[in-house]
């Protein structure tokens, strides 16, 4: 499976049912849409897509053959493959679901949990920053866009 921005909204989408269910957020179901397009672009920082990559493979190509030299299906280019190779190696292989980790999942945590205190589409957040770190830790570890 390719991952894309909808993967990024079904993970925010699984995040905020998994708040939710535990009692750890409030908000008005009217923004419910509204709330998981902002987690997702947010969690859109921390993560990178295949199709962020795919991008960012096609622009190294770009650069170093001259857009007048590109290949006409570059993505089946050799140097293609290699650039994007070598992106995916950058992130040392660490993947959730699909989503490589831009940065580490205890940051990631705490960015989330700064979203939620600061999201004016939530009304309330219980817990501390810790308990959500930690809760956020273990259910983003667990996700998979096919289960969830």
């Amino acid at each position: 499976m390719r991952t894309d921005f909808e993967t990024l909204r079904t993970l925010a989408t699984y995040t905020i049912n998994v708040l939710k269910e535990n009692h750890m957020i409030e908000f008005d179901s009217a923004g419910r849409e509204a709330l998981i397009d902002a987690m997702a672009t947010e969690y859109g920082v921390a993560f990178a897509t295949d199709e962020d990559i795919r991008d960012q493979a096609i622009e190294e190509v770009e650069e170093k053959m001259g857009e007048d030299f590109l290949p006409e299906d570059i993505t089946e280019s050799e140097i293609f493959n290699h650039a994007r190779k070598e992106i995916i190696k950058s992130f040392n292989g660490e993947n959730i679901g699909g989503l490589y980790l831009v940065e580490s999942l205890h940051q990631i945590a705490k960015r989330m949990t700064s979203f939620l205190m600061d999201c004016e589409l939530i009304d309330d957040v219980f817990g501390t920053d810790e308990e959500l770190n930690q809760f956020l830790i273990s259910r983003i570890r667990n996700f998979s866009p096919k289960k969830n």
